[in-house]
């Protein structure tokens, strides 16, 4: 995965790259972030429309540690995913994933086909459980991951704050990555996504 990229067609016939984030792409990427509306931003884990942090990002690329990837149409960032290793210690078999999409392109199977890279990738490492952090406002979220095969885990109460100051619970989500998987292949299936190498 890491030199690799990938064409998909989603159902609509749209055609999206699907590949490893590369230090060229940062103007791109502060782009995307920019673009996103403020409800799509409010619960990420950093302010992604400064400039200083897509720089850092880019500055400290590093696969073994994270591995994040794009999907791009054209020459513009749509969605970017990520996947977040324990490198070493008692949870060196656990991993995090995180996925954002830019709403023109959501609900058509760019997300799952954009994870499924990032579970082929933790296969390959030895990773068997993937783990998904979000606040509790954030429903549609859930019920996506839970598509998935998700469950909800734990949920701490008034855990994390939003990038406006507000106080949110943080749901914890886990999926066995076998399990994962074959959720994934059943989805892109029903979503009629096309791979081409």
């Amino acid at each position: 995965m890491e030199k690799s990229s990938k064409t998909i067609t989603l159902r609509d016939g749209t055609k999206i790259v699907i590949r490893p984030l590369v230090k060229e792409d940062g103007p791109a990427l502060l782009a995307f972030f920019s673009a996103l509306p403020d409800d799509d931003r409010q619960f990420l884990k950093e302010d992604v429309t400064k400039k200083e942090v897509i720089d850092r990002w880019i500055a400290e690329l590093n696969f073994d540690k994270v591995l994040p990837i794009v999907a791009v149409r054209d020459s513009d960032i749509i969605g970017d995913a990520t996947i977040h290793f324990n490198t070493r210690g008692w949870q060196k078999h656990r991993a995090e994933i995180r996925c954002v999409v830019s709403r023109k392109y959501q609900r058509k199977g760019l997300g799952t086909a954009l994870m499924r890279e990032l579970v082929s990738h933790a296969v390959e490492k030895g990773v068997v459980s993937i783990s998904a952090y979000m606040m509790d406002i954030q429903k549609s979220a859930q019920r996506a991951f839970e598509r998935i095969g998700f469950r909800k885990e734990a949920e701490l109460k008034d855990f994390v704050k939003d990038i406006k100051g507000k106080t949110h619970n943080l749901v914890v989500m886990v999926n066995d990555v076998s399990e994962l998987w074959k959720k994934m292949e059943d989805l892109l299936l029903y979503h009629d996504i096309r791979i081409m190498d």
